[in-house]
């Protein structure tokens, strides 16, 4: 097995790390005290091919393999997580989504404009009663037998990108069968009449991101919206979300890296009993379990990658990827904020908000709990729910 990268995949992590370091490392501190990202970044991001990536190049997209959106997506979260959202939800949920679900229309519509950084999506599944319990939504589309029309009722929250995004890729009960049988998908424009966006402050990590609730009242879409067949909408979120894990993961490595370079440079320079830090066998403990974490880690999400462009199963592979590595992440950013000591808890180092940012990982797109759930099931048959 051949576990190195060839001179495309190479080229592509170089271009990563030099977008990283001259459109994000300068402004990460900034953007994350006003909690806000300048929105500018998404049209260079664009530009430079981050939000086409995997998508065909006849939809717009930058085409490559998974492995290739795995570097990219290490790199910017080892820059910023805020950042690496942005291009997880509006690429690695929605225009993926879109690609794989769409009619034709709907990817000539959406996918060239989402590639390019001209318009984002988020993605609306999350309300404030279901969070790990998906398949309970309370949303309803219920059709207009006159027009043909969806109209939408509901709500949905904490959901990145939302105040943003030009495409809400939105989940709804269509009709009264119990549990997931009764969800579907929709690509709702989000300048549509009836939809309020309420921007969410005050979070502990990433605080640059636009993350929003949605309020759906009487909000009317065509039939075309729908995006899959009638009652597929949670086979839909399940398939998004399987990539999705991939994607977190990926960035988990990124912020478990950054810890990682931070805590060697800092102990390289840092002095105490007249001697630099780097010296203490317990220091090079932290260090050494952050690098091994790092590495057990990216080659989890490496494998991912490898099972998706092989067309091979790898929804389990993902969970497992996801669930190391936002661990993995969370251990890494204390680690390293443990061999700063009180500088640590200061924000003009870079540690505090890798923990700050890594903590939530293990949050969304399912829960750690969740994904052990979902490898136990794969592993004995058996499910938990």
């Amino acid at each position: 097995m051949d576990l190195g990268l060839s001179p495309e995949q190479t080229a592509v992590r170089r271009l990563a790390e030099d977008f990283v370091a001259r459109e994000i490392t300068p402004y990460a501190v900034a953007w994350d005290r006003a909690e806000e990202v300048d929105r500018g970044i998404v049209r260079k991001l664009g530009d430079v091919g981050f939000l086409g990536l995997t998508i065909p190049e006849e939809y717009g997209g930058s085409g490559g393999g998974h492995l290739a959106y795995c570097l990219v997506t290490e790199e910017l979260g080892r820059g910023d997580s805020s950042v690496r959202g942005i291009v997880s939800v509006s690429l690695g949920l929605v225009a993926k989504t879109i690609a794989a679900w769409g009619d034709e229309d709907q990817k000539r519509t959406w996918l060239p404009r989402l590639a390019a950084g001209d318009a984002l999506g988020c993605f609306g599944l999350t309300e404030p009663g279901t969070g790990s319990d998906a398949g309970n939504l309370a949303t309803r589309a219920v059709r207009d037998a006159a027009t043909g029309t969806y109209v939408i009722n509901g709500g949905k929250m904490f959901i990145t990108n939302g105040t943003w995004a030009d495409i809400v890729l939105l989940f709804a009960r269509t009709n009264d069968t119990p549990g997931h049988r009764g969800v579907s998908a929709f690509l709702v424009p989000a300048d549509t009449p009836g939809l309020t966006r309420r921007a969410i402050h005050g979070k502990l990590g990433l605080r640059g991101q636009a993350t929003a609730e949605l309020v759906l009242e009487d909000v009317r879409v065509p039939g075309s919206a729908m995006l899959g067949p009638e009652g597929k909408g949670f086979a839909v979120a399940m398939s998004a979300l399987a990539k999705g894990r991939m994607s977190v993961a990926a960035g988990c490595v990124g912020i478990a890296q950054a810890a990682l370079d931070s805590a060697v440079r800092y102990a390289g320079e840092r002095e105490q009993f007249g001697r630099s830090i780097a010296s203490y066998q317990l220091v090079q403990e932290l260090i050494s379990d952050i690098a091994v974490d790092v590495d057990a880690a990216r080659l989890l999400t490496w494998r991912v990658a490898d099972l998706i462009d092989r067309g091979e199963e790898f929804a389990t592979a993902a969970s497992k990827a996801k669930l190391y590595a936002s661990e993995a992440a969370v251990r890494a950013a204390n680690n390293a904020l443990q061999v700063f000591g009180g500088y640590g808890y200061i924000d003009e180092y870079p540690v505090g908000k890798l923990l700050r940012d890594a903590r939530v990982m293990t949050l969304y797109e399912g829960t750690s709990q969740i994904q052990k759930l979902i490898i136990g099931r794969a592993l004995t048959g058996v499910s938990a729910f």
